[in-house]
């Protein structure tokens, strides 16, 4: 996935405002090809945790139905990881069964600096993605 350096920052933002707790959210991309993400939408953890992310399911249909009304896709979820390094939890690859095809994009907060990583999971199988970042346009 392309993604502009304001956007990635964005998310790096939002891990940090709460670094207590793992947040949540969404990108829309444009699929192209190449896929490139277009905006972040920042979606509340229900649980307010360190361990674990959920996205209220009437949020993330809003969410979602927002996006395909912008002529966009939901392309990723990305959510903060509090104490470990970007690679997905047992937890997260549970909940990328419901969303084939959708990257997930882990900001890790274990070793000090934010680390970023995006990842396709199908079944058990996780594969990383490279995010290319680019200016914004």
């Amino acid at each position: 996935m392309i993604i502009s350096r304001e956007l990635l920052d964005q998310l790096i933002e939002h891990a940090l405002a709460d670094p207590a707790n793992e947040v949540c959210g969404v990108l829309s991309v444009d699929p192209g090809p190449p896929a490139q993400a277009v905006r972040s939408y920042r979606a509340t953890n229900i649980h307010h945790s360190a361990l674990k992310f959920e996205i209220d399911s009437l949020e993330l249909l809003e969410l979602w139905q927002t996006i395909e009304g912008e002529g966009f896709e939901m392309g990723a979820v990305y959510h903060s990881h509090v104490r470990s390094a970007p690679y997905p939890s047992q937890t997260d690859i549970n909940f990328a069964a419901s969303w084939p095809g959708v990257e997930w994009i882990i900001i890790g907060l274990g070793n000090g600096e934010p680390e970023v990583c995006s990842y396709l999971i199908v079944g058990s199988e996780v594969s990383e993605v490279p995010l290319e970042i680019v200016a914004a346009a």
